[in-house]
């Protein structure tokens, strides 16, 4: 099939999030607990200098500040700490094989289910990384909220052990299987919860069938807005067949234009599924219903989050990012002949971004 994109050297990356209700609100306080979370992060040297300058231009501060608008400073500071984490992870379990990964995620696991256990003298400094992160989190967190988000986190852990064993085997997924790790991977869940950190969400409202259908078609639209944002950086470093942009072309044969339509219409209709559950919530008495709503509309604030992060950090388009968001054109960026992918943990490369 003919491919525009492919021909030009470019490709129009398309709009989603015309139709959503909820605009872009930033917190308030997230110049100040971005310096203490970076500056937390840092101390960990977790990157050479090289690769933390990549790695500071994706501001994951950002995100959670997008994500959390109303949080108090506490809980933002968990939202921005978490996002560290989860970037950390990410850029290490990146290179590595399903073993090593298994290996770095239950590391991780012991850390965050016993926060107040020393960690093992020599450990990758991950461990210590989430210890930290949680037993601050956990001070200003109810026990409701505390289990849920460990039970999140560990599935948010096991499913890249599996993101890693489809890297190992050089596996694509089909559509249908691919949305369900990629929920967990993404790390939507973990971040929900971490909005209502002071709420007390019985496990009944919490996990009713109508709600989880909210958080996947919530997720579901990170997924979508993050695979056509990351996918170009992806495709240059080879590290793209965890993409819905390569899901699609792969298994029904679309070319990137015709990929990339279908992502902005499924988009459509996931909106149009999301809004259809928002009216078959049940009730579960007053007070738990108020808890229950706070948690629906800080859900609601993620996808906003991620689509206008997308374009304000470096992470994806460096610093044309407002640029292509007004313009919606992305140079397809060349194939990188040698991405160091050899080179792990603090001497990871994690790419700088030049459009």
């Amino acid at each position: 099939m003919d491919d525009s994109a492919t021909k030009n050297g470019w490709f129009i990356l398309p709009e989603t999030m015309s139709d959503w209700p909820w605009s872009r609100h930033i917190n308030p306080h997230y110049e100040e607990i971005k310096a203490e979370s970076d500056a937390w992060l840092k101390a960990f040297e977790p990157f050479n200098e090289k690769s933390q300058l990549a790695f500071d231009k994706c501001d994951s501060a950002l995100l959670a500040a997008l994500s959390y608008p109303k949080a108090s400073k506490e809980h933002l500071r968990t939202g921005c700490d978490l996002m560290n984490v989860f970037f950390v992870f990410d850029e290490y379990t990146d290179v590595e094989s399903a073993d090593v990964v298994r290996e770095m995620a239950d590391s991780v696991i012991d850390a965050i289910t016993h926060p107040d256990k020393a960690r093992p003298e020599g450990e990758i400094l991950l461990g210590e990384l989430a210890r930290q992160f949680w037993a601050r989190g956990i001070k200003t967190c109810t026990a409701t909220s505390r289990k849920q988000f460990e039970k999140a986190f560990i599935d948010y852990l096991n499913s890249v052990v599996e993101q890693a064993a489809d890297r190992d085997n050089v596996t694509i997924r089909t559509v249908t299987n691919y949305f369900p790790n990629r929920r967990e991977n993404v790390g939507a869940r973990p971040s929900f919860i971490s909005a209502i950190l002071g709420t007390d969400v019985p496990d009944e409202a919490f996990y009713h069938p109508v709600v989880v259908e909210l958080s996947d078609h919530i997720a579901d639209l990170i997924i979508l807005d993050n695979d056509l944002a990351s996918y170009n950086k992806e495709q240059a470093t080879g590290d793209d067949r965890q993409n819905i942009l390569t899901v699609v072309m792969n298994h029904s044969g679309y070319n990137l234009d015709e990929a990339l339509r279908w992502a902005a219409d499924y988009h459509k209709d996931v909106e149009a599924l999301f809004f259809d559950g928002l009216k078959r919530i049940p009730s579960f008495g007053s007070d738990v219903d108020q808890q229950l709503q706070e948690y629906i509309q800080a859900i609601t604030m993620s996808p906003r989050a991620i689509y206008c992060w997308n374009f304000e950090s470096g992470r994806y388009f460096g610093d044309k990012g407002r640029e292509i968001q007004r313009t919606r054109r992305v140079p397809i960026l060349p194939k990188v002949v040698d991405n160091h992918r050899s080179l792990r943990r603090q001497d990871v490369v994690v790419p700088l971004v030049a459009l």
